[in-house]
């Protein structure tokens, strides 16, 4: 174990698509933590909103496989610490996947999404994938344009995010974003004013709430240690070749 701190038309995209600069096509299956892409969170919270503190301890790989973990343990001015990671680069346009397996809890959200904002001195621009464990049975498919929420959806998760390892994964185009789990497309967003402008960060979280009861569920102490683990995360560019044969890249990229 190591612990550590429907259509892409490719051609037709590279023609047209603007330029948003984005960082290469990637493959990560976890065979070692690549320190020169993550950045491990560490020491802070995202806000008031989180009753827990990031902590590096709690990110770790093990046989191909990345956990992050929640667990009751005083950390700074927090009762409970948890993890996150983000991308050090920036990426656009292009086909965002994970695979990953969530655990179960009231009060616990474990992501997979990409975001820029504020600390990059950029606008807020989000896209989500969350799993609100108190039901694993969903996970919600959302984006946020200049920090505002435009697309929230629930979308049922076959046999349960937290029962085995699915596939989430979405492609953003300049008119276009979808978001599919297992392959399947679960959501589609055209109105140029729901759609992300901005190159963005990829981020796996697993962090708990006791403030956002509506949206997450009442907060309940585990008495456990909770993971989220994470198999592979890929990013395609528009106009690449798919990287791996099970890649949305390989199976949309010629369908209508």
């Amino acid at each position: 174990m190591f612990a550590v701190a429907a259509t892409l038309h490719p051609a037709h995209a590279q023609e047209t698509q603007p330029e948003l600069k984005s960082a290469p096509s990637f493959v990560d299956n976890f065979a070692n933590f690549n320190q020169s892409r993550w950045f491990v969170s560490d020491g802070w919270t995202n806000g008031a909103h989180q009753n827990c503190t990031w902590s590096k301890d709690l990110v770790r790989l093990s046989d191909g496989v990345l956990s992050l973990s929640f667990e009751k343990r005083k950390l700074k001015d927090r009762e409970f610490a948890c993890a996150e990671i983000q991308t050090k680069q920036r990426y656009g346009y292009g086909v965002y996947e994970a695979r990953m397996k969530t655990g179960a809890g009231s009060g616990l959200n474990a992501a997979f999404f990409s975001y820029i904002g504020p600390q990059d001195k950029q606008p807020w621009d989000e896209i989500d994938f969350e799993v609100l464990t108190k039901d694993p049975s969903k996970v919600q498919v959302n984006s946020y344009i200049q920090g505002k929420p435009k697309n929230a959806k629930l979308v049922e998760v076959a046999g349960g995010a937290d029962k085995g390892f699915n596939d989430y994964g979405f492609v953003w185009e300049k008119d276009r974003l979808r978001w599919y789990v297992n392959g399947k497309l679960v959501h589609e967003v055209t109105n140029p004013d729901e759609l992300p402008t901005h190159s963005q960060k990829i981020f796996f979280s697993l962090w708990g709430s006791d403030k956002l009861t509506n949206w997450m569920g009442a907060f309940v102490d585990p008495g456990s240690k909770v993971t989220m683990q994470v198999k592979r995360v890929a990013f395609t560019a528009l106009g690449q070749p798919c990287q791996f044969p099970e890649s949305l890249a390989c199976s949309i990229s010629n369908s209508n």
